[in-house]
């Protein structure tokens, strides 16, 4: 594996990982409702959906989905109407500050983890952008896989360091009894999302 190549896949998938958007706020979302355990779950998957996608762009199978007009658009179609679940269900959270948080199920972090992921067809983008940079065709099989991996590490690392953080007692016990107003937030976040994939799909 060329050491620069690596490096350079370092820098930008961490970068990457760090920008703000839906999959922090789903992350936050699990931290908050379901603690640490939870929190560290959804980040968890949410990396190794990541490392799934760097893998299928480094195989070649995601030119298809950006060559495919129709696939590309339904992933889109389908990525904007999670997000306006995700955000819908947040808008909807009328817990009572005297009354337990109603926990989210352990699947629900693991489905929200992988379908953020894989219902985003710029993640290809992305790393089909970024891959075209530093392999080639004598590329091995073995250094596209430590690639990917690669990737996935630096993302479910970014996003466990976030859930252990906002797990903190003393910040968890804060941040919970605003709960409701935290999901609310994340709601009207995901929901605006939402509305601009729906916009450039017009």
């Amino acid at each position: 594996m060329n050491l620069t190549a690596w490096l350079t896949i370092v820098g930008i998938c961490a970068l990457g990982a760090m920008s703000p958007g839906p999959s922090l706020a789903m992350v936050l979302k699990h931290t908050l409702n379901g603690g640490r355990r939870q929190g560290m779950i959804a980040g968890a998957v949410h990396g190794l959906g990541v490392g799934l996608y760097a893998f299928i762009c480094l195989s070649g199978l995601a030119v298809l989905i950006l060559t495919s007009t129709e696939l590309f658009r339904a992933l889109q179609i389908a990525g904007a109407a999670y997000l306006l679940w995700m955000g819908i269900q947040g808008l909807r959270s009328r817990t009572k500050p005297d009354q337990p948080l109603v926990r989210i199920e352990t699947h629900a972090a693991v489905r929200d983890g992988l379908l953020i992921v894989f219902l985003n067809p710029k993640i290809a983008v992305f790393f089909i952008a970024l891959f075209s940079q530093v392999v080639g065709s004598e590329t091995s099989f073995a250094a596209r896989a430590g690639f990917a991996s690669t990737a996935m590490v630096l993302d479910a690392g970014w996003y466990l360091l976030v859930a252990w953080l906002f797990s903190n007692p003393v910040w968890l016990a804060h941040l919970q009894r605003k709960a409701v107003w935290l999901d609310r937030l994340f709601g009207v976040v995901l929901v605006g999302l939402a509305g601009k994939l729906a916009l450039e799909l017009l």
